[in-house]
């Protein structure tokens, strides 16, 4: 139980620091960009992919099925 509740949560802040890079980059729009040069810029952006790896840790650690004596 213990583990679980770890991995959601650095899952979670994982998540919210992937999640305020994306927010924060919409700036770029301001510059005259548009939605296909937005999803090309944070492509290349290592940060805006700890949103889908957080996701993904939380998913994992909510839908995996425990040992037999965890629950």
């Amino acid at each position: 139980m213990a583990v679980r509740l770890f991995f959601l949560l650095t899952g979670f802040g994982i998540s919210v620091s992937g999640g305020i890079s994306l927010v924060a980059y919409l700036n770029v729009f301001a510059a005259g960009m548009g939605y296909w040069d937005y999803l090309k810029f944070i492509s290349e952006k290592p940060e805006c992919y700890l949103l889908p790896i957080g996701v993904t840790i939380v998913a994992l650690s909510i839908f995996l099925p425990g040992r037999n004596g965890d629950e």
